[in-house]
């Protein structure tokens, strides 16, 4: 039964990808279509309101200057907001600001669509900062990613000189794309009984006759753009594991679907713009393939349960169920980690700190590959990196200038691929090490042993992915993990947006080469071969010996 619902699931996102994916590419391809009737007329007046009167194509610098200036001018007003939330409106539970390095860290995390959370979000926020400040970057954070996709879309099959226009795409990625989604699952969410309204706490009675208050708000909202726009960040502490977030198993799949359908469908989106499907498929089959063998690992790990409890004689038939949910049970806590991390969404319904430690494999696989589906565009524009990595090579070995789409491939975009590749692993890297090299670092660490190394590992890779989920044993609510996760968010996020702008810039302005009987062709099956491999090898040599000391030390001194 657990493989059936999983593999439901999946069918269902197969019949999404391409109509999601087609009305994606009429959104950006910049011509006349259907959804001018619906959304011109709104446009226009934003473009009015903005002082946008022309929106001529934009270089990857130009477009790269606005993106930055953009969000910095939100994280100033946000982290305003935060600080003074006490003498704002819509509190009605009276809390405090935000202390300042945690108002540092929450503001750094949504703007680069990390949302790490460390604080409770229903009794360390606002109603008026959870949707002005929150919901907003939610919004903002994610088309951010899918608009970078799309430039960089633009600049490795399109002709000319210019990427498109960063306000143009900024405004239609909202007008057009998220807001109606979100508009739309956030009603099925609270025909499906999770709550919407800005009433304060409500007062029970308990069984034993002592008062209780329960928090509620505008949850529906908040859950619909946290999974659509790949954020994560729950309204609640313990996010989709909260029954207001995620009632049901009915809830558990919509959301599961809400934060897949965009990475997913940007493939598709990619084969339009190459006007060559096979392209997409290639990029969608090399996705699927890491993505089903991730999800097996989980899988069969938590169903056979711990190994140190089994040894005793208290394994269970439904497998390792703690931090597990009895309502979504092994199969659909498993598909929604495997998922969140896949797309690096970051909300959970299960706590990751208790997977099994061939479990917890799985996470952090996937978030320091980042290829695997991603979050909002940034999942693509990796796994098109390794395109031209792998397109690089094959060059290299039968001696040919490496084409890719046509574009010669040469030293200025690989040196700042390379740049893009080394800058994640190092950011991860690093900082755990120095974590570990002072009592700032160890204190946090609530398990001595080789889990608390891997506490330790995933909040660092977690901020890099721009994912944000966390193994919750870790006490990161301090100024060294607030300062330094919030450093580590920023380069996660923007020194690969910059690079790969750039190459987007300097292919876009190169003159396609002629197909030849000598072009290596990157849409056929061999292709998706050698994107899997190369995904594979360069993690594993990045990787592999930081998770001999965690996970896979685990595993094999609890047998």
């Amino acid at each position: 039964m657990g493989v059936l619902q999983m593999a439901i699931v999946i069918l269902l996102l197969l019949l999404i990808v391409k109509p999601l994916g087609s009305y994606i590419y009429h959104v950006f391809s910049n011509k006349s279509n259907k959804t001018d009737k619906v959304f011109a007329g709104i446009e226009k007046i934003i473009y009015s309101i903005s002082g946008i009167k022309e929106r001529p194509g934009m270089t990857w610098k130009k477009y790269t200057m606005s993106l930055l200036l953009t969000n910095i001018v939100l994280v100033a007003v946000g982290y305003v907001i935060l600080r003074l939330q006490k003498w704002l409106p819509l509190n009605p539970s009276q809390i405090d600001n935000m202390e300042s390095t945690l108002s540092f860290n929450t503001i750094v995390s949504f703007m680069t669509n990390t949302n790490l959370q460390h604080y409770s979000g229903e009794t360390g926020l606002s109603y008026f900062s959870q949707m002005s400040v929150i919901m907003m970057m939610m919004f903002t954070s994610a088309v951010t990613g899918i608009i970078v996709a799309i430039a960089f879309i633009r600049g490795i099959t399109s002709k000319g000189a210019t990427i498109g226009n960063f306000f143009e795409d900024f405004i239609k990625g909202h007008t057009r794309l998220l807001i109606p989604m979100a508009v739309v699952v956030t009603l099925v969410l609270v025909g499906l009984k999770v709550p919407q309204t800005l009433d304060g706490t409500i007062q029970i009675t308990t069984l034993e006759g002592e008062k209780q208050e329960i928090a509620t708000g505008p949850v529906a909202s908040l859950v619909s753009i946290k999974h659509l726009g790949t954020n994560g960040g729950g309204f609640f502490g313990v996010n989709s594991a909260h029954p207001f977030e995620n009632p049901s198993p009915l809830t558990n799949v919509i959301e599961i679907l809400s934060m897949w359908c965009i990475p997913a469908a940007l493939t598709y989106t990619y084969g339009r713009f190459a006007k060559n499907q096979k392209q997409g498929w290639v990029i969608f089959g090399a996705m699927a393939i890491l993505f089903i063998a991730f999800l097996s690992l989980i899988y069969i790990s938590e169903s056979n349960g711990n190994p140190a409890m089994n040894a005793i004689g208290l394994s269970s038939e439904q497998g390792s169920m703690e931090g597990k949910e009895v309502r979504f049970g092994t199969a659909q806590s498993a598909l929604f980690s495997t998922v969140t991390t896949a797309a690096t969404t970051g909300t959970v319904n299960n706590m990751h700190d208790t997977l099994t430690p061939l479990g917890g494999i799985t996470p952090l696989s996937l978030m320091m590959l980042n290829t695997v589906f991603g979050g909002d565009g940034v999942g693509l524009v990796n796994m098109l990196m390794y395109a031209i990595i792998g397109v690089f090579i094959c060059g290299l070995m039968v001696g040919r200038t490496p084409e890719f789409l046509g574009r010669k491939i040469e030293p200025r975009e690989m040196k700042l691929i390379t740049i893009a590749l080394l800058a994640h692993p190092l950011i991860i890297l690093g900082p755990t090490a120095l974590a570990f090299m002072t009592e700032l670092g160890k204190g946090a660490i609530s398990n001595p042993g080789f889990h608390g190394i891997s506490q330790v590992l995933y909040e660092y890779t977690s901020a890099a992915a721009n994912n944000g989920s966390g193994f919750e044993g870790l006490g990161d609510n301090t100024p060294f993990w607030n300062i330094s996760t919030g450093l580590v968010m920023l380069l996660g996020r923007y020194v690969s947006i910059i690079a790969l702008l750039a190459v987007a810039g300097s292919l876009v302005k190169k003159q396609p080469v002629p197909e030849t009987i000598g072009t290596f062709r990157t849409d056929n099956i061999l292709f998706v071969g050698i994107l899997v491999g190369a995904v594979l090898i360069i993690g594993a040599l990045t990787f592999l010996p930081v998770m001999a000391l965690g996970p896979i030390a685990e595993y094999l001194s609890i047998r």
